[in-house]
């Protein structure tokens, strides 16, 4: 069975087959990049809890930055969010962002319940 939470004309936020979750990227607000993946890791918190997952159980995260030089002050945020013992496999790369302001987006799929 699929379920799909949240779901609009274009998307869902979260959808679940198989016990694994899977969300749509996330962006956040803020001026810098340390502020938006702050703000990005605690919306992909909701949905997860949402999703009957956790941090602990993130699979899969795929990091998009706007710039590359941002790489070491977005993964600053990201360490200390990650919980000990539990990385996910992890891939981050350069892209367009759907709005000029927007310095990260991040895309999860997790185990659930």
């Amino acid at each position: 069975m699929i379920e799909r939470i949240d779901a609009g004309p274009r998307m869902s936020k979260i959808v679940k087959h198989g016990g694994v979750a899977y969300l749509c990227g996330q962006v956040g607000d803020g001026a810098t990049v340390a502020d938006q993946t702050r703000d990005c890791l605690s919306r992909i918190d909701a949905l997860l809890e949402k999703a009957g997952s956790s941090r602990e159980k993130i699979l899969q995260a795929i990091v998009w930055l706007a710039d590359m030089s941002d790489f070491a002050e977005m993964n600053a945020v990201w360490d200390a969010w990650v919980p000990a013992g539990h990385a996910p496999a992890r891939a981050c790369g350069e892209a367009k962002l759907a709005r000029d302001v927007l310095k990260v987006e991040i895309i999860v799929t997790a185990a659930c319940d």
